[in-house]
């Protein structure tokens, strides 16, 4: 190969670039496991918003966050608890 030729990136490359430029645009990767009544939460918002998990997860945390400021984390965690979910 010559100086000026390229050779393509591997899959693990092109992640761990996407992943630098994710950093650098001020975005911080989360993962965890879902339990099965959050799985069946998730996969019921994710049909009815088409929303990737990427703005599933920041509007989760988002609105989680604006129940706690309110004081409702209790009133939603009752709530969640008497329907199963």
């Amino acid at each position: 190969m010559t100086e000026y030729e390229k050779r393509p990136l591997t899959n693990a490359e092109k992640q761990q670039r996407y992943r630098e430029r994710q950093k650098g645009s001020g975005k911080k990767e989360l993962r965890g496991y879902l339990t099965p009544e959050a799985l069946a939460c998730y996969q019921e918002i994710q049909q009815k918003t088409d929303w990737n998990d990427s703005t599933l997860l920041s509007n989760a945390v988002r609105l989680m966050y604006a129940a706690h400021k309110l004081g409702q984390i209790g009133l939603l965690n009752g709530w969640l608890t008497e329907h199963k979910k």
